[in-house]
């Protein structure tokens, strides 16, 4: 009887946040988040499909391997933006330590940073290395003459492993090393922001 009210009182607490975060839907964000994916993905794809199939097929698996961990790398400074403790940079930006203003901005925005991050960056990247894995596949079987279908999967198949796998060790990663990764991710960044 006890876990039920437990949960009655759980179940509640969750539809009054839900009812909260409806009335604040930011629909500004999510149209510039959408524009900003549309050109990001465009650009990125443009230049990987005209530029992959004109290269020789090991400097081909080398730019695939670069969007994979990209795309790994924005992944973990997703994660890494939602579990630090703001705390520590208000204590930093006090003492005027270079990219903790940044980093206090970034932990106020948490949901967005993360959302560009694992979102726009992470899937965009692992969108674009699966179609550069498709151009890989098409140069193997001509060049090769390979099965064009067999290659395909396990094109495919190293691709998403390589990308699942990073994900999964960048994570665990992200979230032990949080806010020394978000500092630098934060002091990096503050070299571009106007004072």
């Amino acid at each position: 009887m006890k876990k039920n009210n437990e949960l009655k009182n759980l179940i509640e607490v969750t539809k009054k946040k839900e009812k909260i975060k409806k009335e604040h839907v930011n629909w500004k964000w999510i149209l510039t988040i959408v524009i900003i994916s549309f050109a990001i993905s465009f650009s990125l794809s443009f230049v990987s499909q005209m530029t992959i199939p004109n290269f020789p097929l090991w400097l081909g698996i080398i730019v695939t391997l670069l969007f994979i961990v990209l795309g790994i790398l924005f992944d973990i400074i997703g994660v890494s933006v939602t579990t630090a403790e703001e705390s520590i940079f208000h204590s930093m930006n006090s003492r005027k330590v270079k990219g903790a203003s940044v980093a206090v901005k970034f932990k106020k925005n948490a949901d967005k940073v993360s959302s560009f991050c694992c979102d726009v960056i992470g899937d965009i990247c692992g969108i674009i290395s699966g179609a550069a894995g498709t151009t890989i596949t098409a140069i193997l079987s001509t060049t090769y003459h390979w099965n064009i279908f067999i290659t395909g999967l396990v094109v495919a198949a190293v691709i998403a492993s390589l990308t699942i796998g990073g994900k999964a060790m960048g994570k665990s990663f992200a979230i032990n090393k949080s806010s020394i990764i978000l500092y630098e991710f934060a002091k990096f960044i503050s070299n571009f922001y106007r004072k």
